[in-house]
């Protein structure tokens, strides 16, 4: 999965990315797309890291891109902002980074802090960026079907399509929300529209406001994961060594990380799980959509094991982690032999039987 870091100047995104992915910070006034790799962090897999003490242990990764704060104030701003967006089209989710913390000594974006008018102003310019590929292939749709060509038919169809995403858009709403059925995401799939994209919202927080309900107005649909998290404090314990991180996330009461917290909701916008396979070789968790079932699973692991799949050995961390061992399990009959249809579920654990 690939997602990008859309913010305002000086909303905090380098500084989240740094935090969760280890990353030096990038040079200021950088211009160019950042790239890092963030480790999802699963207590799952380390669990089963001690309980099978494999050779080793491969956590589910985000490949996250940093793009440069956007300046939509002026025309040059405008122009620098509409480069990048062309470049982030291929990404598969989008985490919309807003400013709600005070520090004067980094001026706030348009003089004043408000994540509500930031998120929205950021969503309309996104609306912005995608009417205008909309309004590009709609007059040269209506061009091509004047010509009777082979593409006629389809180029028609299109057309009716990219109209009724320009009604959408012209109406404030995403493209996500006019797209009715799978063959019209498939027709408009080569586009890379940011609005059709799966979406988070992270708030940056000043650290005593960690744990609040950021109020965003109506500039958001519930429908969208929100969460709020300090950038400069996950930074900060971030260069800690283990053992002292540890200690200052006991002393302020911390229950969940900014890694965490960023993650789930990058999870929870693409509805992703995660199944795991352990073994004395390796344990590993494998990233997958909800509803996906044991055979397009298994091709998740390795393209013969779903060519050869014959049945998926399946039981519950949780019933493993309550009972201690694979032998308890089934002594209690917690140990299930699933078909190619069964429905992989968060935190199941396979083993793959197939035959090439």
């Amino acid at each position: 999965m690939k997602a990008a870091l859309l913010g305002l100047l000086q909303s905090g995104k380098s500084t989240i990315l740094s935090a969760v992915s280890g990353k030096a910070l990038p040079a200021p006034g950088s211009v160019a797309i950042e790239e890092a790799i963030v480790p999802v962090p699963d207590e799952r897999l380390d669990w089963l890291f001690e309980c099978y003490k494999p050779k080793k242990e491969v956590h589910a990764t985000i490949d996250c891109l940093d793009v440069p704060g956007f300046n939509f104030a002026d025309e040059h701003g405008r122009a620098a902002a509409r480069r990048l967006t062309k470049q982030i089209r291929t990404v598969d989710m989008l985490v919309l980074v807003v400013r709600a913390f005070e520090n004067p000594a980094v001026p706030p974006y348009r003089n004043s802090v408000d994540p509500g008018r930031d998120l929205a102003e950021l969503r309309t310019e996104l609306l912005l960026a995608d009417l205008e590929l909309v309004a590009t292939r709609i007059e040269r749709l209506e061009k091509q079907i004047r010509k009777p060509t082979k593409t006629q038919t389809q180029d028609k169809a299109e057309l009716a399509l990219q109209k009724k995403l320009q009604e959408a858009i012209e109406s404030e709403k995403p493209i996500s929300s006019a797209i009715e059925t799978e063959a019209e995401r498939e027709m408009i799939k080569s586009f890379g529209f940011l609005t059709q994209k799966p979406m988070a919202v992270a708030v940056n927080v000043g650290e005593d406001e960690l744990g609040k309900k950021p109020d965003l107005g109506e500039s958001i649909d519930s429908s969208v994961p929100v969460v709020s998290i300090c950038a400069k404090l996950g930074y900060e314990l971030a260069q800690l060594d283990a053992e002292s991180r540890a200690e200052f996330i006991a002393d302020l009461g911390i229950t969940e990380s900014l890694t965490g917290k960023f993650v789930r909701s990058c999870y929870s916008a693409m509805g992703l799980i995660s199944f795991l396979t352990a073994s004395s070789d390796e344990v590993h968790a494998w990233t997958i959509e909800q509803g996906t079932i044991a055979h397009d699973a298994a091709g998740k692991v390795h393209t013969d094991i779903k060519r050869g799949f014959i049945r998926a050995e399946t039981f519950s961390y949780d019933d493993l982690r309550d009972l201690g061992s694979e032998k308890a399990l089934k002594a209690a009959g917690k140990i299930r032999l699933e078909g190619k249809e069964y429905v992989v579920q968060d935190g199941d654990v396979i083993y793959f039987r197939f035959n090439v």
